[in-house]
């Protein structure tokens, strides 16, 4: 607790990062509350329909993530141009995927919904929902780009304020078009996907006109949108593709998880949606403490400190565990709280109380497990534990589980939804011992010479 310079910088990259996903998080509570206040099914349609956006912001986090590590220990060395060469690959990357999320989305909105019920009103009403907001994925890729450079770069707070402005803009939209204020027709779930789309093209906006014209700012050079560094991208995508892996495997898990209860019927699938965006705010934290994690361990590992920057691991993980139990606690004190402003029938709300119980152990192995493998060990370069990890405790247990209990047992709601809480807590013991073996204290930056050759 000596160490000011450690925490001062700990606590000016986590709170903005944290702000800006309790920001985000927040979204879907304004859904929830509102949608729910008018129907249960339009709530649960739109938390299934957003899986698919899920799915999305999984993989570009896992493409922004590359970025960040190797980013972060090219910062760390002062080499900006190499920097520079990164965040024109990683811009390709993400607007290549957001074209393919809205074409998928805006004309087969049905058949992703079918994936995740068997409920014809509950697909109805998010492939409604879909094709408004389809057009909002075609900005989400490049923004996250931009945000996560103006994160590595020290503009943080400018990053959370640009997300939580959108954020405003997306709930204030959603009072106006969901609730029908100030005279205007209500339109449902329709209105909740226009607010979104309104809010992305303000996000964008903003994020580019800060990247373009403010000072101090990374921005992409036009030459590197078509320059291809052969070196670098090789260790980009080196780092990438166990990242793309981990991603595809836990956001696959997890959207499954949601089509598990959806087919459990309608008041489990309500629940479910409640619990999941009440576990995203409380997760709020760890991510952003994850996020610190990456920059100040791969900071000093990039500038060749790989002492300090075991050091500095090790208080992480410690930190680690304090959010975990926090975050437990959080969930408990929440429950009171839903069941008093959610409307629910009353068979959704004892699932609900069940599933708030569970997702309390459930938080204390997700805090430690994101801290430590998406923050200290991502920021050395090993990625790829994270894969191993999801590939044999969740797709080997919880995924099989969950799944025979859903279509082959007739297990009970809350059982099933125990068994996909499994895989986060099992792992502790393993990531712990990965930990020590201090794989992750490794500087994998490039010299001059090596880049200068291609």
């Amino acid at each position: 607790m000596k160490d000011r310079f450690f925490y001062k910088k700990l606590i000016s990259l986590t709170l903005p990062m944290a702000f800006q996903e309790l920001m985000l998080a927040m979204v879907a509570v304004a859904d929830a509350l509102m949608l729910g206040n008018v129907e249960q099914d339009m709530m649960s349609a739109v938390s299934l329909a957003t899986q698919i956006q899920f799915v999305q912001n999984m993989i570009l986090y896992t493409i922004t993530s590359a970025l960040a590590v190797l980013g972060a220990q090219y910062l760390g060395k002062g080499d900006k141009k190499s920097l520079n060469d990164i965040f024109c690959l990683t811009l390709r990357l993400s607007g290549a995927l957001s074209i393919v999320c809205f074409l998928l989305c805006f004309f087969i909105p049905e058949t992703l919904m079918q994936i995740f019920t068997d409920q014809p009103v509950l697909i109805a009403l998010g492939a409604d929902y879909l094709k408004i907001a389809s057009f909002s994925y075609l900005l989400t890729g490049i923004t996250q780009c931009y945000l996560r450079v103006m994160k590595l770069s020290g503009h943080a707070t400018m990053a959370a304020a640009v997300s939580g402005t959108a954020v405003l803009l997306n709930i204030m939209g959603n009072a106006v078009l969901i609730l029908g204020l100030f005279g205007v027709t209500p339109l449902g779930v329709e209105g909740a996907a226009i607010s979104t789309l309104i809010a992305r093209i303000v996000e964008f906006s903003w994020a580019f006109l800060l990247s373009t014209f403010g000072k101090k700012y990374i921005r992409p050079s036009l030459k590197g949108m078509f320059r291809r560094n052969r070196i670098l991208s090789k260790d980009f995508y080196l780092l990438l593709l166990p990242l793309l892996a981990a991603g595809l495997l836990w956001g696959i898990s997890f959207t499954s998880y949601s089509a598990f209860m959806g087919h459990l019927g309608k008041d489990a699938a309500a629940a479910n949606s409640v619990s999941a965006i009440v576990r995203d705010l409380v997760c709020c934290m760890c991510n952003g403490i994850a996020g610190a994690a990456g920059i100040i361990v791969g900071n000093e590992l990039g500038d060749g400190n790989l002492d300090r920057g075991k050091t500095y691991g090790i208080r992480l993980m410690k930190i680690a565990f304090i959010c975990g139990f926090v975050s437990a606690g959080l969930m408990l004190a929440s429950t009171p709280f839903l069941l008093n402003i959610v409307r629910l029938t009353d068979e959704a709300r004892g699932l609900l109380v069940g599933m708030m119980l569970i997702m309390s152990v459930y938080m204390v192995g997700r805090a430690v497990n994101t801290i430590i493998i998406n923050g200290i060990f991502s920021a050395g370069g090993d990625t790829k534990f994270d894969m191993y990890s999801l590939a044999i405790v969740t797709w080997g247990v919880a995924v099989p589980l969950a799944a025979l209990g859903t279509f082959a047992f007739g297990w009970h709601p809350l059982v099933v939804y125990a068994c996909t809480c499994l895989d986060e807590v099992g792992k502790i013991p393993w990531v712990m011992a990965h930990f020590r073996k201090y794989k992750w204290v490794k500087d994998i930056t490039r010299s001059e010479t090596e880049l200068a050759e291609c």
